[in-house]
């Protein structure tokens, strides 16, 4: 028909398009064309000669991912839509049926990341856009599903990226399927590759790594899919390639990686130099490659041989025998040759006998050996020979290690093996090496050919569908003419076996037996060649060199010297192996003996077929998937198309095949619910009201097409011929024409009626004013009539009138008296009739002027009413402007900044302030602690030491105190001065930059900090999970089967690669280090905590078992006892005179004054304390004396009496001992005061001298700021404040940084306020003590007369006081602990507590801990912390993907952690706290490590909370975001390929579940009630869902670039659809301001991207303007994707993608296509006390608490 779109043949282009002119008829001779280009074209049409031409596809087609999905299945259609995908779209993958199409791009692209990887995997196949790791996820997925094994053929000419896509297969296995152990077989499997790249690669003129052998690599896995080994077969090594190389390309790239190398040391004694100085290098005459660094990847070379565990010793052998290959290739025959002493040298064998039988050679009949000259030609040869045969035995011996190295000693469950083999090749000149790869190819096609029909048959067979056999090219006669008996091959070994067999002999014996096959052809004009018709194409072959090469002569003698080698790794190359021989394969005496690896008798061709058919064997035990490789063009051009040599290869690899096949059975398939969405338009309205739907589309197609033969209906789908979906098409396109049309005139008839309506409204308009003009006229003229007839009525009047006067006048003279009587009356009614006449006048103009006034007013009621519309309508629409978002945006954009600049800014000062109040109070508290220690350590040694010497010694050493302490406050005037003047010059600086952006970049440094370290903490965890993991691994004695998909965090994807890992060495060295002295620290304590046990159970038995008391020695600890309290007290006046002397020097300052007198006043309280104390200590003194007495009393009685008679009950004996205890613990309390002062002394002058070596770095550092200019002083104290965070996090205990220095220096007046404080908590501390002891003694002389029993538990208070209300403290048994941490941690479930008050967990375990604090048991603080910490993480760990769980436990963890600081005494936390709280707090112990290791917990069970939410939301993102339909109707279904129709899933059933909207919105609605529930602090919450609406953008957004169909206008509006609604949601929540909205940005502007216009420059600008959150490569692909799902939609132009290209370039946007998906932000927890009091907090009786003491 006229119109129709064709494709006709062209000399150039192979296909051109053009277009119906005139309808054909049949039998018409000639067709009339249009070519795009408007000129005519008359093409021949002829049943014979030229057919009809193939009809084009729809435009909607073109570009399809799959060719299958293609209508019309020809050729041409192929190619053209390859072209556009390749040229317009760039993407180099294309799905035909099975088989994965890939081009060459000859660039490289970034769609190889691990986000590309982790993006598809677990998809099915037929959902991603087409890619070499979908075809790997859809291997690995059938796998485990089918337990089935599993091949991916690569096949394709040289340079068409073979080895690449084989490469990216394995590191998608490597990164999926990581090993579950430290044995890193991944990493071992991709370090293979460059080892193998640069033994059998080499540069050719068509590809500049060109493998040169086929490769077979069998990845095994275990039960759990993990890999445990993999395993390498090579095929056909191409030998003559290290001898000989054509013009412009290379041998084999190790020989140039040497030579670049040589100048190393350890490569000196192999005598290499430049590559050009050896003939079997430079015979290509170009050496380099462009781009390529031979010398580095040598280094890779290198370190992959040592991570297979290559010995040292064999790569220096392996080196060594590649320089002799060189050597050897240059020696020529002349005396002393140095080449051939070197190549001795390196292999280690005799010089004299390998130059003898370089030019010898051995004859043996079967009675003489004879010993022949060889000619210059024929040594050459041999020589040439022995270098072939000894880099082939090198070469397997390489890959037979590297295939040790991959052995696994597990048990392989099940493998994937990637076949990288060449593809069909045909050039000028074919030899034996394209015959054996044509060989193979012809073998591999066949079973592509049976597999794609099998696949057919089982999809017919499946849906139940009537099928007939499909007619498909075999290609068995061809593979019988090669290798069957007396086929070429069995021919070719017949001839080799004659003695003297020539080329010639073989091709004649070959024309005589093979001429009559139809698939083997003599050349006319040659005698010596013969041609094959492959499959692909006529291939015609040189018979010359096909009996040397099959031949592969090495002579018998050069070997034995070989095997004599002094080297074992030279020798054990050329050992022969047991291999079993056929008999029936003998070499006749007359040739030389060969000598083969492994078959010393077989020729390479009889290795080759029988090796092929191990492959076959090998291929058709598993699972087949294809990956064809296309090369666009040889010139190596980026992005150019060669539609010759496209079709050339899609010819021989196969694919037009495939299509063959396809297109003869029914191609297209469409699912019943598909079909009836696609073309409901065509079905009457009856239709439509059936249920079913099948029945629908049963009766639809039966109205349609005629034909029955055409389509067939099956189980779940409707199967067409070829044709039939583009008819169905055209009708769908004619049925919405025809709607259009009819649109079209139903609105043009409406606005010609509205058109008609206006005019007869005006036309009535214009009669109406136009008669009421006539009419106003007329009335006029009637009022003028009027006027006249008047005024003719008052002339007639006045002319009587004045006739009568005149006759009156002659009457009055006559009867003047008579009438004037008359007459006066007349005049006077004449005056009257005037004066009325006026009044008529003024009345009649106020009713004229009334009327007109009324009729005024009713005109301007009128136009009131008109306008009052007018205004309502404009209010209308400025009501709905106003609501609009832009509005808004435009009236909020400027506030908004301001707010979040003001906000920002005020929350950045309240940090600095908190921070530096919170490090002014850690030093503060740490100075105090060491000048307490300092002054107790004193008064111990003062009450110790009797003697003068040691007095005078100890006051010495306090005067070198005080000399330091007077230099360190001269120091401290001088950095008081240098500081204030850094501060005028910091000043200065802070005036010329912005406060602004110094924030911003400081904050963003923090944040990445922060980030580091949590990623350094992620990582331990990670260590530490896996370290559980295998041992819980060991442990297991039974593998449980089943798919189960661990993503590998162990696998390198390093080796030729461009895409680091998320953790770097560097990193990765620090974090082991730091694990490392975690570790010597544990076990320093670990020692510690042995040691004091011990020490403790010796003072205890020391204790136990004496019985004396000794009263000399009472008498003298009462006498130091005193002596203490002395000591103390003049100690306390000598600091009393040093204040006020201080204070005296300082007198000029009020507010030292102000310091001393509080001070002053505080002494005092400490010398009254101190006076209480004496008392006490004399009240003891008084108890002990009196028991002393009591003893002497007993022991005279004793001596004098019966002493069982007073010692019956054992009275005196108990409180002697009791006594002797006590005695013995105050000695043994002394003696450790002792030793701890003088640990303390060594330290604190060991801390004093780190603190002068850290000041003078930090005067160093501030002279060499002072001397950088304003910029560079700003920039390098950020740098040293970003260092100092680095050390913190990773060290954890550092010295004070150079701020908190300065700081120190300036409040040194504030610390000894401090150190008053302290000093007064000490006297507190020792006074409690004193008491405890005091108590002890009364009960040991209450308990004289009672039995010993079970102590039991009793609360240490002081005598004076009793604590009567609950203080918030709970007591337990140290033997309880473990009951309460089971009770709260272990066997806790959320429920149990959900009617409680929120975290009450954390608040009774900080209640113990509180008490613990109280009574100063640190070892029972320092246990149940860690017992806490333990349990939490065992928890975790069982239930690692339960959300309540960890949720519950992270609110927990988080608020123990804010109970700690809370109620730890600093200032900084005690701000918001009340009067009742502040003396809750902890009083003995600084539990600021232990507050670390909690922040290090709860930032680690939040990032196990992200990975349980996204891991439960991950499978509904895509579903809920892209899939569903929010607003129905807008879906649209296109055409679907293969892939869609056959996927890995098994859609017989309903398909697998599909996600809503609102359900992902009820899933975040549960995590958020969750949450709430638990207590969790609201900025966490809002970092929580921060996170997680990252991970719906990043999935939602990786999704959309790389699935075509998705891309599309309706996706767009259900996209900003499903947004709204989730904004709307977190607005619902509060949720709005936690940065959580802003994460959707992204996907926000490519909904709107989808959305836009996309045609003028203008909207180029506007997209440009636009996506700002999005990269430039995502702009392009969606740009790209763009697919409109009908023909009224308009495709984006290539011109206008490259006007947005241009435009973006001034962007620095990284070069990363996709999202991280495993991004995760920094998580800070916020300081958020609790308005709770302790005291106020129940304890439910359902936890089974009742062991806990209310204290």
């Amino acid at each position: 028909e006229e119109f129709t779109r064709v494709w006709i043949p062209d000399p150039e282009d192979v296909w051109k398009p053009a277009e119906i002119t005139k309808d054909y008829k049949e039998g018409d001779p000639i067709l009339h064309l249009k070519l795009e280009d408007e000129s005519p074209l008359e093409y021949p049409v002829g049943p014979k000669d030229n057919p009809l031409p193939f009809l084009r596809n729809p435009d909607i087609l073109v570009g399809e991912n799959d060719l299958t999905a293609l209508s019309y299945l020809h050729e041409p259609a192929v190619l053209h839509n390859l072209r556009v995908r390749f040229l317009e779209s760039n993407h180099i993958y294309t799905y035909c049926g099975i088989v994965l199409v890939a081009i060459n791009p000859y660039e490289q692209l970034q769609i190889y990341g691990e986000e590309v990887i982790n993006a598809y995997s677990g998809q099915n196949m037929g959902d991603m856009d087409p890619h070499i790791f979908a075809v790997a996820e859809e291997a690995y997925k059938q796998m485990a599903r089918d337990e089935r094994n599993q091949s991916i053929i690569v096949s394709g000419e040289s340079g068409a990226g073979k080895t690449v896509s084989a490469k990216y297969a394995m590191r998608f296995f490597a990164t999926v399927g990581g090993s579950a152990n430290d044995t890193n077989v991944e990493e071992k499997v991709l370090a293979s590759s460059p080892i193998m790249e640069a033994i059998g690669n080499a540069k050719t003129t068509r590809n500049d790594n060109s493998s040169r052998f086929g490769k077979y690599i069998q990845i095994g896995f275990n039960r759990h899919y993990h890999i445990i080994g993999a395993n390498m077969r090579t095929y056909l090594l191409e030998k003559s390639r290290v001898v000989f190389q054509a013009e412009d390309e290379r041998n084999y790239h190790i020989f140039y990686q040497l030579c670049a190398s040589a100048s190393l040391p350890e490569f000196k004694d192999l005598a290499l130099s430049n590559a050009d100085d050896f003939t079997y290098t430079s015979l290509g005459e170009n050496i380099f490659i462009e781009g390529v660094n031979d010398a580095e990847d040598f280094e890779k070379t290198r370190e992959a041989f040592t991570l297979l565990s290559v010995k040292d010793s064999n790569q220096s052998s392996i080196f060594k025998i590649i320089a002799s290959i060189l050597h050897l290739g240059n020696v020529e025959i002349c005396r002393d040759d140095p080449h051939l002493k070197h190549f001795c040298r390196l292999l280690g064998v005799e010089l004299q006998q390998m130059e003898h039988w370089l030019c010898h050679r051995k004859l043996a009949t079967a009675s003489e050996t004879y010993v022949k000259n060889m000619s210059s030609k024929q040594a050459a040869n041999a020589r040439d020979a022995l270098a072939k045969h000894i880099y082939a035995r090198l070469f397997d011996w390489i890959v037979e290690h590297v295939n040790m190295a991959l052995q696994t000693s597990f048990k392989q469950h099940s493998f994937i093996g990637v076949l990288d083999i060449y593809g069909f090749e045909t050039f000028e000149i074919n030899s034996f090496e394209q015959f054996c790869i044509n060989y193979a190819n012809e073998k591999l096609q066949q079973q592509f050919n049976s597999h794609v029909f099998k696949l057919e048959q089982e999809e017919y067979m499946k849906e139940q569908i009537p099928w007939t056999l499909i007619d498909f090219y075999d290609n068995q006669p061809c593979i019988d003419l090669i290798e069957a008996r007396l086929g070429i091959l069995d021919l070719l070994d017949e001839e080799c076996k004659v003695p003297k067999g020539t080329d010639q002999n073989w091709a004649q014996k070959l024309y005589g037996q093979h001429s009559s096959s139809a698939h083997f052809q003599k050349p006319r004009m040659s005698n010596t060649s013969f041609i094959i018709i492959h499959f692909a194409d006529k291939v015609e072959y040189q018979c010359e060199g096909f009996l040397e090469k099959n031949r592969d002569t090495v002579y018998e003698e050069q070997i034995n010297i070989l095997k004599a080698s002094k080297f074992q790794l030279v020798a054990d190359l050329f050992q022969e192996k047991q291999d079993a021989v056929s008999p029936t394969l003998q070499i006749p005496l007359s040739q030389p003996l060969l000598s083969l690896q492994g078959r010393s008798l077989l020729s390479p061709p009889v290795q080759f077929r029988s090796s092929l058919h191990l492959l076959m064997e090998t291929l058709n035990a598993t699972t087949p998937h294809y990956v064809r490789c296309i090369k666009p063009n040889d010139d190596k051009e980026a992005f150019s198309f060669d539609s010759r040599r496209a079709v050339q290869q899609l010819r021989a690899c196969g694919v037009l095949e495939t299509i063959r096949i396809s297109a003869a059975g029914y191609p297209s398939r469409w699912t019943y619910p598909d079909f009836f969405n696609r073309y409901r338009v065509l079905m009457k309205k009856s239709d439509m009201t059936i249920a079913d739907k099948k029945l629908v589309c049963k009766n639809l197609l039966e109205t349609l097409i005629k034909d029955p033969d055409k389509f067939q209906f099956g189980k779940t789908k409707i199967f067409f011929r070829a044709g039939q979906v583009a008819y169905l098409e055209k009708l769908r396109a004619d049925k919405f024409r025809s709607a259009c049309i009819k649109i079209q005139k139903t609105v043009r008839g409406w606005l010609q009626r509205v058109r008609y309506r206006k005019i007869r409204t005006a036309t009535v308009t214009l009669q109406r004013y136009v008669r009421g003009y006539l009419a106003r006229r007329y009335v006029e003229h009637l009022r003028l009539t009027h006027a006249a007839i008047i005024c003719q009525k008052q002339y007639r009047m006045v002319r009587d009138r004045r006739a009568y006067l005149r006759v009156r006048q002659a009457v009055i003279i006559i009867q003047a008296y008579t009438k004037g009587m008359f007459t006066r009356r007349i005049y006077w009614e004449f005056l009257l009739h005037h004066k009325a006449m006026i009044i008529q006048k003024t009345v009649r103009g106020w009713l004229e002027r009334k009327k007109f006034r009324r009729a005024r007013n009713a005109a301007i009621i009128i136009q009131c009413a008109y306008r009052r519309m007018c205004a309502k309508r404009q209010l209308k629409q400025l009501k709905i402007e106003a609501r609009s978002a832009e509005h808004l945006k435009k009236l909020n954009t400027g506030m908004e900044n301001k707010i979040v600049q003001l906000q920002r800014k005020m929350d950045d000062q309240s940090k600095e302030y908190k921070a530096q109040n919170e490090q002014l109070s850690v030093a503060n508290t740490s100075l105090s602690t060491e000048l307490t220690k300092t002054q107790k350590e004193l008064e111990q040694l003062r009450s110790r030491q009797g003697d003068g010497s040691q007095i005078t010694s100890l006051q010495e050493e306090l005067e070198k105190l005080r000399e330091e302490l007077q230099e360190a406050y001269a120091q401290r005037k001088r950095l008081e001065e240098e500081h204030s003047s850094e501060k005028q010059g910091l000043k200065q600086v802070n005036q010329e930059s912005s406060a602004s952006q110094r924030e911003v970049s400081l904050q963003t440094e923090l944040d990445a900090e922060r980030q580091r370290y949590q990623n350094l903490l992620k990582e331990f965890s990670r260590l530490e999970q896996r370290y559980d993991n295998l041992q819980e691994e060991v442990a297991l004695a039974k593998f449980h089967p089943g798919h189960r998909r661990n993503p590998s965090n162990q696998s390198s994807l390093e080796s030729d690669s461009n895409y680091p890992s998320e953790m770097g060495v560097e990193k990765a060295a620090m974090d082991i280090s730091l694990f490392m002295k975690l570790q010597k620290r544990v076990r320093e304590l670990e020692q510690e905590r042995k040691r004091l046990q011990i020490s403790l159970d010796k003072m205890e038995e020391l204790a136990k078992h004496k019985y004396k008391l000794d009263t000399g020695s009472l008498s003298l600890q009462r006498q130091e006892l005193e002596s203490e309290n002395k000591k103390l007290k003049n100690d306390l006046n000598e600091l009393r005179k040093m204040i006020a002397d201080r204070a005296s020097q300082n007198s000029s300052s009020n507010e030292l004054q102000d310091s001393y007198n509080i001070l002053l006043s505080q002494l005092k309280a400490a010398n009254e304390e101190l006076e209480a104390r004496k008392e006490e200590v004399l009240i003891l003194r008084a108890q002990i004396v009196s028991n002393a007495q009591q003893i002497e009393k007993t022991e005279h009685i004793v001596s004098t009496q019966d002493w069982g008679y007073l010692n019956e009950d054992g009275e005196l004996g108990l409180a002697y001992q009791g006594l002797k205890q006590v005695a013995r613990l105050l000695e043994a309390q002394l003696q450790s005061q002792s030793r701890q002062h003088k640990d303390e002394l060594e330290a604190l002058h060991t801390q004093i001298e780190l603190l002068k070596d850290d000041i003078e770095k930090k005067q160093e550092m501030l002279n060499y700021t002072m001397s950088l200019s304003p910029e560079a002083q700003v920039e390098y104290s950020v740098q040293q404040e970003i260092t100092r965070l680095t050390n913190d996090n990773l060290v954890r205990y550092c010295t004070f940084s150079i701020l908190l220095c300065f700081v120190f220096v300036f409040s040194c007046m504030q610390d000894l306020k401090e150190l008053v404080e302290k000093l007064e908590k000490n006297e507190r501390k020792l006074k409690k003590q004193l008491r405890i002891y005091m108590k002890k003694v009364q009960e040991l002389e209450r308990n004289k007369q009672k039995p010993q029993a079970k102590p039991e538990l009793s609360r240490q208070v002081t005598v004076q006081r009793k604590e009567k209300d609950f203080e918030g403290m709970l007591e337990y048994y140290k033997e309880d602990e473990a009951l309460l941490v089971k009770s709260l941690i272990t066997d806790m479930k959320p429920s149990a507590v959900s009617a409680t008050v929120p975290c009450l967990p954390a608040y009774i375990l900080f209640m113990c801990i509180r008490h613990a604090d109280y009574i100063d048991a640190d070892q029972k603080v320092e246990a149940l912390l860690t017992t806490t910490i333990n349990a939490i993480k065992k928890v975790l760990k069982k239930n690692n993907d339960d959300f309540e769980m960890t949720s519950f436990w992270l609110a927990n963890t988080s608020r123990l952690l804010h109970c700690l600081k809370q109620y730890s005494g600093d200032e900084v936390f005690m701000t918001q706290n009340t009067a009742k709280q502040n003396e809750h707090c902890l009083k003995n112990f600084d539990l600021a490590e232990y507050r670390q290791v909690l922040s290090d917990l709860s930032i680690q069970i939040y990032q196990q909370l992200i990975k349980v939410a996204e891991g439960i939301m991950q499978p509904m993102i895509v579903s809920a975001m892209l899939e569903s339909e929010s607003i129905p109707s807008l879906a649209g279904v296109k055409p679907m390929g293969y892939r869609n129709r056959s996927s890995s899933m098994d859609n017989d059933g309903s398909g697998p579940s599909s996600y809503t909207l609102q359900a992902l919105i009820r899933q975040l609605g549960q995590f958020h009630s969750i949450m709430g529930e638990h207590g969790l602090d609201p900025e966490i919450v809002g970092q929580v869902f921060r996170q997680l609406f990252h991970c719906i953008n990043a999935i939602t957004l990786n999704h959309l670039l790389l699935c075509k169909d998705v891309c599309s206008w309706s996706t767009g509006m259900q996209l900003r659809y499903n947004i709204s609604q989730m904004e709307e949601w977190l607005r619902g929540n509060n949720l709005y301001q936690s940065k959580a909205a802003a994460t959707l940005e992204p996907i926000i502007q490519a909904a709107q991207l989808l959305q836009i216009k996309k045609k003028t420059s203008q909207d180029a600008e506007a997209i440009c303007s636009l996506c700002t959150a999005l990269t430039t490569h995502q702009i392009v692909k969606i740009l790209n994707l763009y697919t409109p799902l009908n023909e009224f939609e308009e495709r984006v132009t290539v011109s206008f993608i490259r006007n947005i290209q241009n435009r973006l370039q001034e962007r620095n946007d990284p070069q990363q296509l996709l999202v991280d998906t495993k991004h995760v932000f920094p998580v800070l927890f916020p300081y958020t006390p609790s308005a709770l009091s302790l005291e106020t907090i129940h304890i439910p009786a359902s936890l089974g608490l009742d062991f806990l003491v209310r204290v």
